[in-house]
């Protein structure tokens, strides 16, 4: 597995927050050896009876046996408790019957050592693809696992699901729910492998919020649509993509549907899961820059969308950044290959407040070196308007350097 010998640079300079306790949920996390040696690599959630459940999850048609087996049961039982248990080192996918059979092994036995419904039992595993699960290593820490549960242990585990990371994520949040403060904390991990739909990547939230889970299921898919899909570090989407969120019941009053408490969390989750999303662009494998793309007059939502997506995952436009370039006219390039509907001498392209090229051509106030001296900085605006509709997107994106490579070249060693 590929070393990774420093934290990116774009980490939140704060380092990991102070995370709230989520009445109903408890957590461990331990060293399983499922394919790492001295770290942690497998957590625990323990979610209290009552808790309902919402995700989204990779469109891949190689998705894994633990994405499956999760879609299966996200609108499933809701009665008694919920166990979500993640593994990393071993994706368990492409790995044929021993994946299904992996699943559940593990599930069961989850289950059985939880006194828990296995349909309540929510598996997922990151990391190498193509190679059998030994889930017996998971399996044989289950009675530690249980032993462990705490309360304030959520940074724990999200070192736990980390492979290529540099960093921990996390993100937290709370709002008022009819004068009650409701909790809303989450924890990420991906760095490679990271492109919609969902975009290897695992995320999982939890709040004591009061809330049905149809309602939920819609907050966190609209949520989703916004923020994680809406990223791209290499434009390859895992198999193992998931987002899993649990609401225990235990603060507030209910949320119900059309309600001003509704829209109040709704907004709180998407900054939280905003959040998530950001950082783990920002931990893309080798960043140096994190970078916005806007766009905007583009002739539908989706063209707009088209044309930021082929922006973020140019390797042209990456490896530009990397170098500190302002190469303007790979913009050009992107908006022509994107397959959205597109007029040259109506395009505007800003990098940031600077004015770089409008009505077909250059801008004649722009600088050159205004433009070098512009990405040079951290965080990055690619701003263009397309000037034919009322069309907009946003997407976020990082850049492609050598530090990619050698993380990837070297990933299964």
């Amino acid at each position: 597995m590929a070393k990774i010998t420093s934290v990116s640079p774009l980490a939140p300079k704060s380092g990991f927050p102070k995370m709230p306790v989520i009445e109903g949920v408890r957590f461990c996390a331990l060293e399983a050896g499922v394919r790492y040696k001295g770290r942690v690599d497998v957590m625990l959630a323990e979610l209290c009876e009552g808790t309902v459940m919402a995700g989204v999850f990779t469109t891949s048609a190689t998705r894994s046996a633990a994405v499956l087996d999760c879609q299966d049961k996200i609108n499933g039982p809701t009665d008694g408790g919920a166990a979500i248990l993640v593994n990393a080192g071993n994706s368990n996918a492409f790995t044929g019957k021993n994946g299904f059979d992996a699943v559940a092994a593990i599930t069961k036995a989850t289950a059985d050592a939880m006194g828990l419904d296995a349909q309540r039992v929510f598996t997922s595993s990151t990391g190498v693809i193509g190679e059998p699960m030994k889930w017996e290593r998971i399996t044989a820490k289950l009675e530690d696992l249980n032993a462990g549960l705490e309360a304030d242990a959520l940074e724990a585990a999200a070192r736990a699901i980390m492979t290529t990371d540099t960093f921990a994520k996390g993100a937290t949040t709370t709002v008022d729910i009819d004068g009650s403060a409701v909790k809303i904390a989450g924890i990420a991990k991906g760095s490679g492998m990271i492109a919609p739909d969902m975009a290897t990547m695992l995320v999982y939230i939890f709040s004591d919020a009061k809330i049905a889970q149809p309602l939920l299921q819609k907050m966190v898919s609209r949520a989703s649509d916004t923020t994680f899909n809406c990223i791209t570090v290499d434009s390859d989407t895992s198999t193992s993509d998931t987002l899993l969120m649990a609401a225990t019941g235990k603060a507030g009053s209910e949320i119900l549907e059309g309600t001003a408490q509704a829209q109040a969390f709704e907004t709180a989750l998407h900054g939280v899961m905003l959040d998530l999303s950001h950082q783990v662009v920002k931990d893309g494998e080798g960043a140096t820059k994190f970078v916005e793309v806007r766009v905007s007059g583009a002739d539908s939502d989706a063209d707009a969308r088209k044309v930021a997506m082929a922006i973020a995952n140019s390797p042209l436009i990456k490896t530009a950044v990397a170098g500190e370039d302002p190469n303007w006219g790979r913009v050009v390039m992107a908006v022509g290959k994107s397959g959205a509907k597109a007029e040259r001498d109506l395009l505007t392209i800003r990098f940031g407040d600077i004015l770089v090229a409008e009505n077909g051509w250059v801008s004649p106030e722009y600088s050159e070196d205004a433009g070098a001296a512009y990405m040079k900085g951290e965080e990055l605006v690619i701003g263009l308007d397309m000037g034919l509709g009322g069309g907009a997107a946003t997407v976020w994106t990082c850049d492609l350097t050598h530090g990619y490579i050698s993380i990837n070249a070297d990933y299964r060693s």
